[in-house]
């Protein structure tokens, strides 16, 4: 089961209270204050495990505490600290505020801790309040309470390409084609419920991360549709591959209508999601032949104005699924070598 969102309840522990005591020793007639302060409450982190790909335990286990720091003891003995609590969750996950409604932090990398409930300061033993003109004192503090906080986690799959088109544009066959991922696929809309993830290795040490997510159609970005839950997994992305079904509509006008409409949620969704390199990818060419593809491509390329590169792919066949995913792996290589030039040359500017 996927699950991408989820509300929990994180409570962290109470400070243990301060001891009132004193000396009661033998060869020590005159005594003294000997209470110790308490142990402090444990703390709740969020710790981005990799192994992790959904919120589906936090439906189970909403409420998680951390530990109560133990009280002070006779002979300025100091309580035990409460344990603290670490929670792992999926890279990719963003934390907010359920009541607030505030970002509290985003794990982006594995082993990444934030955070999310503090526990309560100790209290102080009457060792603490001696003094020159109070010998005897009697005075404590309890611990302080820990922090509770009611969290909203919102899973972002962390991926480099995102697949967007219509339903059976044939986003899922294309991963499948590319990738050992096997996402269902099937000859009606909506076959993809949930999103897939999957790695394209072209060479030892030359890989990237593909995401498929569920079709969209128009007002997804309203909630009509799937794709409202999903739209949010290709904001961390950093290319995008436009899927079309080049065989659907043998009209440039059809053909375009369907390209404009991604293009309208995408921007209602997120306005800088059109922003980012988009390649167009025309699919199910095996439906066609060779000199129709090559027509209804050039045809459809005079009706839009369209900002990135184009490719013409079969899903089904394999036919231009390697030459794709090849070019996104050079593309991924020049765009790192050129953040490389640009460090380098701010270095050399200081």
């Amino acid at each position: 089961m996927f699950v991408d969102e989820a509300y929990i309840r994180v409570e962290a522990g109470k400070g243990g209270n301060g001891c009132l005591s004193f000396r009661r020793e033998k060869n020590v007639p005159k005594g003294g204050p000997d209470g110790g302060d308490g142990g402090k409450g444990g703390s709740v982190f969020l710790v981005a495990d990799a192994h992790l790909n959904t919120l589906v335990d936090f439906r189970y286990a909403r409420l998680h505490r951390a530990k109560n720091g133990q009280p002070g003891a006779g002979r300025n003995r100091t309580g035990h600290d409460g344990d603290d609590l670490r929670i792992p969750i999926p890279v990719g996950t963003m934390i907010f505020d359920a009541d607030t409604r505030e970002l509290i932090d985003e794990v982006l990398t594995p082993n990444q801790c934030v955070i999310v409930a503090r526990g309560g300061a100790s209290g102080a033993g009457n060792t603490r309040f001696k003094s020159s003109t109070n010998r005897a004192p009697r005075k404590t503090t309890p611990g302080l309470g820990g922090e509770i906080r009611n969290l909203r986690l919102e899973l972002r799959l962390l991926a480099d390409v995102g697949l967007v088109g219509l339903p059976n544009a044939g986003k899922s066959s294309f991963i499948r084609k590319v990738t050992k991922a096997r996402p269902k696929t099937a000859s009606y809309p909506f076959t993809t419920l949930t999103p897939a993830l999957g790695v394209v290795s072209l060479d030892l040490g030359r890989s990237y991360v593909i995401a498929d997510i569920p079709g969209l159609i128009e007002g997804a970005a309203e909630g009509a549709g799937l794709g409202i839950q999903f739209l949010k997994h290709v904001q961390h992305t950093r290319l995008l591959f436009h899927v079309v079904d080049l065989a659907q509509d043998e009209s440039p006008d059809a053909l375009a209508n369907s390209i404009s409409t991604i293009e309208n949620e995408l921007r209602s969704f997120d306005a800088q999601l059109l922003a980012r390199p988009r390649w167009l990818v025309f699919n199910k060419t095996d439906l066609l032949a060779a000199d129709l593809v090559e027509q209804r491509v050039t045809d459809l390329l005079r009706h839009i104005s369209w900002p990135g590169r184009h490719f013409s792919i079969s899903a089904l066949t394999g036919d231009g699924c390697r030459q794709l995913a090849g070019a996104a792996m050079s593309w991924f290589e020049e765009q790192k070598k050129n953040e490389a030039k640009t460090q380098t040359t701010g270095i050399e500017l200081q």
